[in-house]
């Protein structure tokens, strides 16, 4: 089985496209294959398929082989993914997810900066993609999330004997976020699993914790959910910005500093959906 590797501000998935190769049990092959010892090492496995409804769909596995409803790095690899391989010529894609379809617009470098246009084999080189990311969805009980109100908005959780303050939402997938003075020296590895697998979560939670710098700049570290903390979370950043925005900390646009690089989010007041834009970089090819 051939495979390619790569990443979008350090957030890493094995890709496999499904419409020249044959994937039984990827639930299985997500937890083989993404082992940073023993397997390729990733944060997951994400399938490229055939969809009726769209121009591709994917399908995102996370590192113990529990399926993803949606990636925001990830599906924004995939874009380069197949336009670099000719799969198509399209510079706007509609690619189907668990979490719906959504939107990617192609680019030649991120905006703002002054990269050189770069072409590959003639055609014009996919560095950057923008993905409209939908409407978040913050009624609790959708998210979901167990809450006394209608919205878990800096809502106070019992973690650990501590309390902490979250905001909880969803992009497509859970997510709670937590305002802190400083992310540097938190321990993850203590704190993301008691509040992933904590009971006010039904179906698990990423959690992001997020110093603001100013109300453009987010510093941000994650907890996905499946997958453990990660250089970078798509949806992550996107929840950051939406919960800044609910709690009066941030503008509707962010520039989100995270372990891998950088994203810029933009919540929309017109539409009521988050854009999200960041690097797509191929990192290898191989076969299993």
């Amino acid at each position: 089985m051939k495979f390619t590797k790569m990443q979008g501000t350090g957030n890493d998935y094995i890709y496999v496209n499904c419409l020249e190769e044959n994937v039984r049990e990827p639930e299985i092959l997500a937890r083989r294959l993404s082992d940073r010892h023993l397997g390729v090492g990733a944060d997951g496995l994400i399938l490229i398929c055939p969809s009726g409804k769209a121009d591709f769909a994917m399908e995102m596995y996370n590192a113990d082989g529990s399926p993803g409803e949606m990636c925001g790095n990830g599906i924004r690899c995939l874009g380069k993914y197949v336009y670099d391989r000719g799969m198509t010529d399209k510079k706007e894609l509609d690619i189907q997810t668990r979490a719906g379809i959504r939107h990617l617009r192609l680019l030649n470098g991120l905006p703002g900066t002054e990269n050189a246009r770069k072409k590959t084999g003639g055609r014009e080189a996919i560095t950057a993609v923008e993905v409209n990311m939908g409407r978040p969805v913050l009624e609790a009980d959708q998210v979901p999330a167990i809450s006394e109100h209608t919205y878990m908005i800096s809502e106070d959780v019992r973690v650990n004997g501590a309390s902490y303050r979250m905001t909880a939402l969803s992009m497509g997938n859970p997510h709670t976020v937590i305002f802190t003075e400083r992310v540097k020296g938190l321990d993850l590895q203590w704190l993301g699993p008691a509040i992933e697998y904590h009971g006010r979560f039904p179906k698990r939670v990423n959690v992001e914790f997020v110093q603001v710098e100013d109300r453009r700049t987010l510093t941000v570290r994650v907890w996905e959910r499946g997958s453990g903390e990660t250089l970078s979370c798509g949806t992550g950043a996107c929840a950051a910005l939406a919960a800044g925005v609910l709690n009066y900390l941030t503008d509707r646009q962010v520039t989100v500093k995270l372990k891998g690089g950088e994203l810029l989010a933009e919540w929309r007041e017109d539409t009521n959906e988050i854009l999200l834009t960041g690097p797509a970089v191929h990192v290898f090819d191989g076969e299993v």
